[in-house]
């Protein structure tokens, strides 16, 4: 448990809502920011830091309105609204990939990367020395992860006949684990339900096949690993697809939409990187030493000092 004070506010996000839900979901809005402005009126703080989304909305909304200095995380390829909406009067937008800066004019941008997982702040062995059998790790257990679980499934006995030295480890998630256990599969395609050193699992691979959610995609490339990204089609403004182009851009990731016949098309991505060593290795690229949070708090440790120093001028002059 934090020791931080901890205040829960209701509210709800505003995408896909009947207008009934939307006005509902405005006055909860309201509603929240309407407290928070009380509250820090009688206790200000110094700073407010928001990471986007419906849940950031009060206090981003009313730290503008006060006028108290407030900074942004931006783990996405393509902002939200309420990023958008904010981000030019930040004191810094802390940005997860580099291709988001170009879509908010105006603001004080920095890439600084999307904050991993604390087992991923180490040095991973290179894709270049593992050894035989290969590992295909597939990240299926997030939500909306049953397209990418059955294509898989349908997929892989053809992938692993053809590739001998292949093995596939494959996160269901617990719900789709009891869906799919008793389900036939090749003898080299394991099932689990849950990964709990997901830092050893990816280290172990050569090649990863997921979602392409911003922890996911920063934690591959704190690993140096080479991925299959395949986004989600429901995810808000598209911005799965939007970090696997940027992902791709990098070099990093091959993207494989999903849609009619996506069984055989992830087939035909997967089935050359399995065969072609030089590909995965050119795929997976170097290890990034993420160092967000650093990163992060150096802006902070720059701004309040900022501050005690124009504070202690004050003072003297007085």
């Amino acid at each position: 448990m934090s020791g931080w004070p901890h205040l829960l506010l209701e509210v709800e996000g505003f995408l896909g809502r009947s207008p009934l839900r939307a006005a509902k979901s405005a006055w909860k809005l309201w509603r929240a920011v309407s407290h928070l402005k009380a509250l820090w009126r009688r206790e200000r703080p110094w700073a407010v830091i928001g990471t986007g989304g419906y849940g950031a909305a009060p206090a981003l909304l009313a730290a503008r309105a006060l006028g108290i200095p407030y900074f942004l995380h931006e783990s996405n390829a393509a902002p939200g609204a309420l990023v958008k909406l904010v981000a030019p009067k930040a004191r810094r937008v802390w940005c997860g990939l580099e291709a988001v800066r170009p879509l908010l004019p105006g603001a004080d941008c920095r890439v600084v990367g999307t904050p991993v997982r604390g087992p991923f702040l180490r040095d991973f062995r290179a894709v270049a020395e593992l050894a035989k059998p290969y590992r295909l790790l597939v990240l299926g257990g997030s939500g909306g992860a049953r397209a990418l679980n059955e294509a898989l499934l349908e997929a892989a006995p053809a992938l692993l006949e053809a590739a001998p030295d292949w093995e596939i480890l494959h996160q269901t998630g617990p719900a789709e684990f009891e869906r799919l256990g008793a389900r036939s599969r090749h003898p080299r395609h394991a099932l689990v339900p849950f990964i709990t050193r997901m830092d050893e699992a990816m280290e172990s691979a050569s090649l990863v096949l997921s979602r392409s959610g911003a922890s996911t995609c920063a934690e591959l490339k704190a690993a140096g690993r080479g991925a299959v990204l395949v986004p989600l089609p429901t995810s808000a403004n598209g911005h799965q697809r939007m970090n696997a182009l940027a992902l791709a851009a990098e070099g990093r990731a091959v993207v494989a939409e999903q849609g009619e016949g996506f069984p055989a098309r992830l087939q035909g991505i997967l089935g050359p990187l399995l065969a072609d060593g030089a590909a995965r290795r050119a795929l997976s690229g170097p290890a990034e030493s993420n160092r967000s949070v650093d990163l992060c708090l150096d802006d902070l440790a720059d701004y309040f000092a900022r501050g005690s120093a124009t504070q202690a001028t004050a003072t003297e002059t007085a």
